[in-house]
């Protein structure tokens, strides 16, 4: 060891080194236990990715361009990289660092924002320089796969690298190989659906049926803007939906029209599911007449927040309704209040991190429309939580009864290893493994799909180790099991609707 090596002080920054991954990352520390996860992690790593969940524009796809730089790469579009350097600025360190105090100093713009940083370099070294308030999360795991695997990154962010990093990752972004249709191929994406609001054109995706093939690159139904009646903007959003569907959708029974006329073009593009993301899971329908009332009162602008919450609940046993007849998977993940600092949201815009979880019920909530459809051989529902207190509680006996019911995969702030490891054994006594969706990534960040996907499966190859170390399952059904979270469960839990 050198005498520099030696005498550094205790907290000044790393000396900066090569990227490299330990082949054992994220696998468990206890030697016996660890080589049966590197067999069944060696089922598993090499299968295609299947991502069913997620956030990738399909744009980026159907466009092909070059990435214009790796601050709008890999820093702007990460609200968890942006919301952990901003939730520093109240440290002297990462102050003096980093520079960091708003969103706006990573390039993120919109709202009334207008000082959004526009030099990538300076958000680069931003980001450099707040490299270590990432220790420990997620990001840094996903971002050092990134970097060292698909990047082949020098050396690691800091202070000292940013600008070698960053020459050396723009001219990575410079060539061919480096767009993002040569970078789906290279990581191995067998099916990507994306999340697309339900007034959309898909152009993209009939261009990218052309380029891919159908069914490679699909869209996802999202329809949150339209079901919650009397929210602000609420009234140009059925505008929207009644020329995206060629329904007037300022009538009840339009309305309902329009909406099934837009979930039967997004199945004609190869959609294989809804998405629903509201703040509460209740799924409790109204009397016809009842809805038609609230929906006239919303028209008016007269609709107080509790039927405004009534009528959304209403509209998801709508949606379920729908699902049993038209075969779209219905995807439910309530719980999260959005854009919990609003002034925040007014200068910068949204899904910049400050959507927080907050508790949610299940049992209840989700009574009327397992009681209608749990049962139905047409209806397909799977529900993710950021609540972890409902895993053993609620979910995973829920799954464990009802047919059409799937438990989804740690999502959001639990997609991280130890949480993605408790989830694994707050559920698995309860509802089984084949209950479950296998993993989906929820990513916006296109570079990070393989990291996630990677990380998932190292920790359910460590999960399953145990089990076999402690002879309560078989290597042979551990190794089937492993392939089943990877790659199998994600295709069952999506089916195509039926026609497709």
């Amino acid at each position: 060891m050198s005498d520099a090596a030696t005498t550094r002080i205790v907290g000044e920054p790393p000396i900066p080194r090569a990227p490299s991954l330990h082949r054992d990352r994220a696998l468990p520390a206890d030697p016996g236990v660890r080589a049966i996860a590197r067999e069944l992690l060696g089922a598993t790593e090499g299968l295609p990715i299947v991502s069913m969940h997620g956030h990738v524009d399909a744009a980026l796809l159907a466009a092909d361009a070059p990435f214009p730089d790796p601050a709008a790469l890999l820093v702007t579009p990460d609200h968890y990289l942006v919301r952990m350097l901003v939730s520093q600025a109240s440290s002297p360190g990462a102050i003096r660092d980093s520079g960091v105090r708003t969103a706006a100093e990573l390039g993120v713009a919109g709202g009334a924002a207008v000082d959004a940083e526009t030099d990538p370099r300076r958000i680069w070294r931003r980001f450099c320089a707040g490299w270590s308030a990432l220790r420990g999360t997620p990001t840094r795991y996903w971002l050092e796969h990134v970097l060292s695997e698909v990047f082949e990154a020098p050396v690691w962010p800091s202070p000292a690298t940013a600008d070698r990093l960053y020459d050396h990752l723009a001219e990575r972004l410079a060539q061919p190989e480096y767009r993002p249709r040569a970078l789906f191929e290279r990581f191995g994406i067998e099916l990507l659906a994306t999340t697309d609001a339900a007034t959309s054109t898909l152009a993209d995706h009939h261009a990218l049926a052309d380029t891919f093939g159908a069914g490679r690159v699909v869209p996802t139904f999202r329809p949150d803007t339209l079901l919650e009646a009397g929210a602000v903007g609420w009234r140009g959003e059925l505008a929207a939906l009644s020329a995206a569907s060629g329904v007037d959708a300022f009538g009840y029974d339009g309305y309902l029209d329009a909406l099934r006329e837009r979930r039967a073009a997004f199945i004609r593009a190869g959609a294989r599911a809804s998405d629903h993301g509201h703040l509460s899971a209740d799924t409790t329908p109204l009397p016809e007449a009842e809805a038609r009332a609230l929906f006239e009162r919303a028209l008016e602008g007269r609709l107080t927040s509790d039927a405004a919450a009534a009528f959304t609940a209403h509209m998801l046993f709508q949606m379920a309704a729908m699902s049993a007849d038209d075969g779209l998977v219905m995807q439910l993940h309530p719980g999260v209040l959005r854009d919990h600092d609003r002034g925040a949201a007014a200068a910068h815009g949204p899904n910049i991190g400050y959507d927080i979880p907050v508790a949610a019920e299940f049992t209840r909530a989700l009574r009327p429309v397992l009681e209608a459809f749990g049962h139905h051989p047409g209806f397909h529902l799977i529900v993710f939580t950021v609540d972890e207190t409902s895993y053993s509680r609620e979910l995973a006996p829920l799954a464990g009864a009802y047919p059409a019911l799937r438990l989804g995969a740690p999502w959001w702030f639990l997609d991280a290893p130890d949480a993605m490891r408790r989830f694994r054994e707050a559920t698995t006594e309860t509802a089984g493994l084949r209950n479950l969706s296998g993993f989906v990534d929820d990513t916006r960040a296109f570079c990070s799909i393989p990291a996630r996907h990677d990380l998932a499966r190292r920790v359910d190859a460590g999960y399953l180790a145990r089990l076999v170390a402690e002879h309560r399952l078989d290597l042979d059904e551990a190794l089937d099991a492993a392939v089943d979270l990877a790659y199998r469960l994600p295709l069952e839990s999506y089916p195509a609707p039926r026609g497709l």
